[in-house]
């Protein structure tokens, strides 16, 4: 990925092998979350009141925890919700095991459970993925890569391989992007967006970045930014996205805390100045979006 600093991969470890376990971890979560949502879920307030999660957040990162330990039992584990494990490996699985809660919530389709490997350290400068699946379960969505074996999506249907697209002009770029969960946060947001409206072709906002950056990756979103997201938000959707051919970035090189963006070539340089330029002049901070 463009721009990341390079740490090694581990000696011995199989790319390939590492996205095959995303992608099963991702399944076996994801249809826990869909054939056992209860009719009424139990949820607890996290940063704000409009940040929450529900109890089969907790159990679905239970069920990610419990098989990642039988299948890659030496590595470490990060996710959102509270239980994670210490490794010895070099791999730490990086992983959201419901992005787009409040989706969930209301019976949206767009939510997603999030694996990815990452090698470097998950929340700094030199983390990187490079092996993940995101699987969007009420679709039946299940995109997926590893570094340098380029990305696809499987679907019923069978498996194909993802492009993005080749628009090369930046008012006809369809962006997506997100907000955060506090209000003065969501507020600069807000701006940042009506000013980004004059300079593209529309906004989408969906609710799960990590699906977000997988739409940029098979070509239904031609871009896509975001500030506050944390590593699990992002990991596995923006390994995808490289995978596609996107060009990813934030306020420098590489996606972090403070900006995540991700576009089709064509439109990279464009698209990356202009949204480094929104965040910074409406002073968006980094934290806030949980």
């Amino acid at each position: 990925m463009a721009g990341t600093p390079h740490v090694p991969v581990p000696d011995g470890v199989d790319l390939a092998a590492l996205e095959r376990v995303a992608c099963e971890v991702a399944g076996t979560a994801g249809r826990l979350v869909l054939d056992e949502r209860p009719a009424e879920l139990g949820t607890t307030v996290k940063s704000s009141r409009t940040d929450v999660v529900t109890e089969m957040d907790q159990r679905s990162q239970e069920l990610i925890l419990e098989r990642l330990a039988a299948l890659r039992p030496d590595d470490a584990v990060l996710g959102e919700e509270e239980g994670g494990t210490s490794g010895t490996s070099g791999i730490t699985w990086v992983v959201d095991p419901i992005d787009g809660t409040v989706n969930y919530l209301y019976g949206i389709p767009e939510y997603s459970v999030s694996v990815a490997a990452v090698v470097g350290d998950p929340a700094g400068p030199d983390g990187r993925p490079v092996a993940g699946a995101v699987l969007g379960p009420a679709r039946g969505e299940l995109f997926h890569a590893h570094e340098g074996g380029g990305a696809r999506l499987t679907t019923a249907d069978g498996t194909r391989t993802l492009r993005t697209t080749d628009v090369d002009d930046l008012g006809l770029t369809l962006v997506g992007t997100g907000f955060g969960y506090v209000a003065e946060r969501r507020t600069r947001q807000g701006r940042a967006v009506a000013d980004l409206l004059g300079h593209v072709r529309d906004i989408r906002r969906m609710g799960s970045a990590a699906l977000d950056l997988c739409a940029v990756a098979c070509g239904r979103l031609d871009a896509y930014y975001e500030t506050g997201l944390n590593p699990w938000d992002r990991a596995a959707g923006q390994l995808v996205a490289a995978e596609a051919g996107a060009v990813l970035g934030g306020l420098a090189d590489v996606p972090d805390g403070d900006l995540a963006w991700a576009a089709a070539p064509g439109v990279a340089g464009a698209f990356g100045d202009l949204v480094r330029d929104l965040t910074t002049r409406h002073g968006i901070p980094a934290s806030g979006r949980a």
